[in-house]
């Protein structure tokens, strides 16, 4: 089900941009996250994304993503996260899904997405 519409205003809001992923590491205290250093034209952040057992780490490294950077930084099982990578999750249990959002052509980190 599609969620309700919200007023363009909503939209402007989000701060969506193309980030590189740098570095990637297992969480230490869940099977399912991978913890990112990702660069966004010059600041580097790091996300927590549930993702893990879909891309491995040399998938992941140097990929271009899209990411919500505006997103309320949270700690996921103890790891802050400040940002969150844009995915499409598909299916349920072992047969989910997920598939990254990414860049058609290269471009350059930190490139708002609009």
């Amino acid at each position: 089900k599609m969620a309700e519409t919200i007023p363009f205003k909503e939209w402007q809001k989000l701060d969506i941009r193309v980030a590189k992923i740098k570095a990637v590491e297992p969480h230490p205290n869940a099977d399912k996250l991978l913890v990112l250093k990702v660069d966004i034209g010059g600041e580097e952040r790091q996300i927590v994304a549930g993702i893990r057992g879909h891309y491995t780490e040399k998938e992941l490294k140097g990929k271009k993503i899209i990411m919500l950077t505006n997103l309320e930084p949270a700690a996921l099982r103890g790891v802050k996260s400040d940002g969150m990578l844009l995915a499409a999750v598909s299916g349920e249990g072992k047969e989910q899904k997920v598939i990254l959002l990414v860049p058609e052509k290269d471009i350059k980190e930190g490139t708002k997405v609009q």
